[in-house]
């Protein structure tokens, strides 16, 4: 006995649960990254300048926010313990880069005051932060 003969269909892939799970996928990847930069630093505006060049191995920060207050590496310090505190981050016969991110609206004065603190630690190279135009 024969049976009768069913009309074949189609074989088809379905792409449409392949594509959710690679735009899934691709927003992981673009959420993570988003978390990779890191910050050692305040938000402040910085000043611009053209010549600017980008420093690898800092390792020190020191923040002057608008208001005139200083933070290094994002914990608050007065400007009198500042040369000890940097001091004691430097390693002995080691050198630093310490940079400055110096809002644009502080007053001139204090931060020549923060670099003289800052160039009397032995060791300790001074960096400005600017931002390019």
């Amino acid at each position: 006995m024969r049976l009768p003969d069913e009309p074949e269909s189609s074989a088809t892939i379905n792409i449409v649960p392949m594509i959710d799970v690679i735009f899934a996928i691709l927003t992981f990847f673009i959420m993570s990254t988003l978390f990779l930069t890191r910050s050692q630093s305040l938000p402040v505006n910085l000043p611009k300048a053209t010549t600017t060049q980008v420093q690898r191995s800092s390792t020190i920060t020191v923040t002057l926010d608008n208001r005139g207050q200083i933070a290094l590496n994002r914990q608050p310090v007065d400007l009198a313990t500042l040369e000890s505190r940097v001091s004691g981050l430097i390693a002995p016969n080691q050198e630093a880069v310490v940079v400055l991110n110096a809002d644009e609206q502080v007053n001139h004065g204090q931060v020549i005051a923060v670099m003289d603190q800052i160039r009397r630690v032995p060791g300790a190279r001074l960096a400005i932060a600017a931002q390019r135009p």
